[in-house]
């Protein structure tokens, strides 16, 4: 199967090129591979912050599954936090 990858040109400020470019040797990868790897994080996390902003609303709104709904949502944060410190 052929993976096609839309192209992103950024431009990032010094402090923030630097410490990509740090990062990226630290793990031995190329500043590009890590950005997109960056990002992809960082989607997953603005995403889960919604949905449990989301599942607050509902519940204080008085959402009768709310309670499931949380305690789901915070085992799947705890499963990517931990993915983050592997």
């Amino acid at each position: 199967m052929l993976r096609v990858m839309e192209r992103l040109n950024l431009t990032l400020d010094e402090g923030t090129s630097g410490a990509l470019a740090r990062h990226a040797r630290r793990e031995g990868k190329p500043r590009a591979a890590l950005a997109r790897e960056l990002i992809r994080e960082a989607i997953a996390r603005r995403e889960a912050l919604e949905n449990q902003r989301r599942l607050a609303r509902d519940y204080a709104a008085g959402r009768s599954d709310a309670k499931q709904l949380l305690r789901d949502l915070e085992v799947a944060q705890l499963e990517l936090l931990d993915r983050e410190d592997a």
